[in-house]
C-alpha cells in the first residue's frame, strides 16, 4: 500500500497514511456529526457536533493504527521484518518483509490485531460508562460508546475466516499446523476469502436494489477488495509453491543496457543497437539510483532529427510509474506484479542493480517445473 504521507516511526516502524484516509475520515466525522451525536444530544450545536465528530474520527484512526501496530510488534517479536504500517480507506495494513517462521507465529501475529481492537472496545465502553455516571456531556459519552462499538465490530469482522482478513490468517495457521503445508493452507484460506468477498458483494447489491440502502455500496466495495486481495494471495501462494524461496537476484537481468537520464536519445539508440539484448534501457542516476526505463519502440517514436537534442529521460517511463523491487525479495512475492505490470527495476539498498521482466519470471517457473516430480514419479 502506497504511503501518501509519512507520519513518522513507532518502535522503529515507518507509519504513514494513504490519501484515501481523508475520505474515510470525512465519512466517519459526518456519521458522528449528523447522526450519532444529534441523537444523543439534540441540544448540541452543529459546530459542537462536527468538532466531536472530527475528534471521534481521529481517535478511530488511532485505534486502527493500534490494531496494525499490534500485528507489527508481535511479528517483530518473532523475528519477522516489518516494512511499514499504512492506514487507508478500508482500514490499515502492516506490511511484513517475510513470512512467519511457524504456524504458531502466524496465529499469534494474526490474532494480535483483533485482540487489540477488543481491548480498545472494552476500554472505550468503560470510559463511556464512567463519563455517563459522572454526568459528562451526552455528546462525549455518545462518541465513546460509538468508538467502543466500532472497535468491537472491527475485531469481529476481522475474525471472519477468509484471507486477507485476520480470521483468514488464523485459518491459514490452523490448516498449516494440521497439514504441515503452508502454501496449501494459504491457498485454502484465500479461497475462503474469495467466497466471503463474493457473499458480501451479493449482500451489498441486494441491500442496494431491494432495500434502497446506500450502505450496500460500501459492503460491495469491501467484498470486491476481499475478492481481489484473496486472489492475489492465492496466486502468491502458488508461485511460492512453485518457486520456493528463490530471490529476485538469481533470476533478474543484472546486465541490461544502462544509461544516464541526461544522455541524448541518439546516444542511447546507438547503445541499444550495439547491446546483445537491445530493446530495453534502464536509466541510472549518477548516485546509482533508478531514474526510469525506456524501450526501443519508445525511442523509435522520437523523430530522427530531434534525437540529438532530446534527453532520454523525456521519453522514458519515470520510476513512479514502474514496479521497484528489492534484489533480496523472494521472486514468488513479486511474480504476479511483474507478470501483470511488466518489467520492474531491481534495487539493492536503493541502488539500481538490474531489471526483472515477465520473460525472466516465466523462465524461472519453467526451470522450476523441470525439477518437480511428475505424475507417478517416486517421492
Amino acid at each position: 500500500m502506497h504511503q501518501s504521507l509519512r507520519l513518522g516511526t513507532i518502535a522503529g516502524i515507518r507509519v504513514g497514511v494513504n490519501w484515501s484516509v481523508l475520505l474515510i475520515m470525512f465519512l466517519l466525522a459526518q456519521v458522528l456529526a449528523i447522526t450519532v451525536i444529534p441523537r444523543a444530544a439534540p441540544a448540541a450545536s452543529g459546530a459542537v457536533a462536527w468538532l466531536l465528530g472530527v475528534a471521534g474520527a481521529v481517535v478511530l484512526l488511532l485505534s486502527l493504527l493500534a490494531h496494525e501496530m499490534a500485528h507489527a510488534l508481535v511479528a517483530r517479536a518473532y523475528g519477522v521484518q516489518v516494512e511499514q504500517v499504512t492506514l487507508w480507506l478500508l482500514g490499515g495494513a502492516a506490511e511484513l518483509g517475510q513470512e512467519p517462521p511457524s504456524a504458531r507465529a502466524d496465529l499469534l501475529i494474526a490474532g494480535a490485531g483483533p485482540v487489540a481492537s477488543a481491548v480498545l472496545a472494552a476500554g472505550f465502553g468503560g470510559l463511556a460508562a464512567g463519563l455517563a455516571e459522572a454526568r459528562a456531556p451526552a455528546g462525549v459519552v455518545a462518541v465513546c460508546s460509538w468508538l467502543s462499538g466500532i472497535n468491537l465490530l472491527l475485531a469481529a469482522f476481522n475474525l471472519l475466516p477468509g484471507a486477507p482478513l485476520d480470521g483468514g490468517r488464523v485459518l491459514r495457521a490452523a490448516l498449516w499446523r494440521w497439514r504441515g503445508d503452508r502454501n496449501w493452507a494459504a491457498i485454502a484460506a484465500a479461497r475462503a476469502g474469495r467466497a466471503l468477498g463474493l457473499g458480501l458483494i451479493v449482500l451489498g447489491a441486494a441491500q442496494l436494489v431491494f432495500a434502497g440502502l446506500l450502505g450496500g455500496l460500501w459492503l460491495a466495495l469491501v467484498g470486491w477488495f476481499l475478492v481481489s486481495a484473496a486472489s492475489s494471495e492465492a496466486n502468491t501462494a502458488r508461485y511460492r509453491a512453485q518457486l520456493g524461496g528463490v530471490p529476485v537476484s538469481e533470476v533478474m537481468n543484472a546486465s541490461p543496457t544502462y544509461a544516464d537520464p541526461d544522455r541524448s536519445v541518439a546516444q542511447v539508440v546507438a547503445d541499444v543497437v550495439e547491446a546483445p539484448d537491445g530493446g530495453i534501457v534502464a536509466l541510472r542516476a549518477i548516485d546509482g539510483r533508478p531514474a526510469g526505463l525506456v524501450r526501443l519502440r519508445e525511442l523509435a517514436r522520437v523523430p530522427e532529427a530531434e534525437r540529438i537534442g532530446t534527453p532520454v529521460s523525456r521519453v522514458a517511463r519515470p520510476v513512479s510509474a514502474l514496479p521497484v523491487i528489492e534484489a533480496a525479495e523472494p521472486l514468488a512475492d513479486v511474480a504476479a506484479t511483474v507478470l501483470r505490470s511488466g518489467t520492474a527495476l531491481v534495487v539493492d539498498h536503493g541502488a539500481l542493480v538490474g531489471v526483472l521482466g515477465p520473460a525472466d519470471v516465466t523462465r524461472a517457473m519453467e526451470r522450476s517445473a523441470l525439477h518437480r516430480p511428475g505424475p507417478g514419479s517416486p517421492r
